[in-house]
């Protein structure tokens, strides 16, 4: 089993930055890809960044790209998302989660961290 427990979230106005965290506790994340995902009320949930945690190569959506960096510290197991020029449509749960490198599904989720962006 993995555990993620996210954190960081918070009200900010556009233009902001805002780091989230996503600590990770449970089984060897060598052959696991991290990801960050975001869902705003009304709309489907929608790919942001990921990272494999071997080799730290990382790939971002369309959304925020440019605006977003994903990074993990191994040692503390934990995955970092850096978003910066935040904009109000960026307002959504963020959520962080992991999949055994080859799968199509990501099988482990975090609950969640706020995000909102005012205007």
């Amino acid at each position: 089993q993995v555990a993620l427990v996210e954190s960081g979230g918070g009200s900010v106005q556009a233009g902001g930055s805002l780091r989230l965290s996503c600590v990770v506790s449970g089984r060897t994340l060598i052959n696991y890809v991290m990801g960050w995902f975001r869902q705003a009320p009304g709309k489907e949930r929608e790919f942001v960044a990921a990272l494999t945690w071997s080799e730290g190569r990382s790939a971002y959506g369309d959304s925020m790209k440019g605006r977003t960096s994903i990074s993990r510290d191994a040692a503390k197991k934990t995955l970092w998302l850096q978003m910066n020029s935040l904009k109000p449509e960026d307002t959504a749960v963020y959520s962080c989660a992991a999949k055994r490198r080859g799968e199509s599904e990501y099988e482990f989720w975090g609950q969640g961290t706020q995000v909102t962006v005012s205007s």
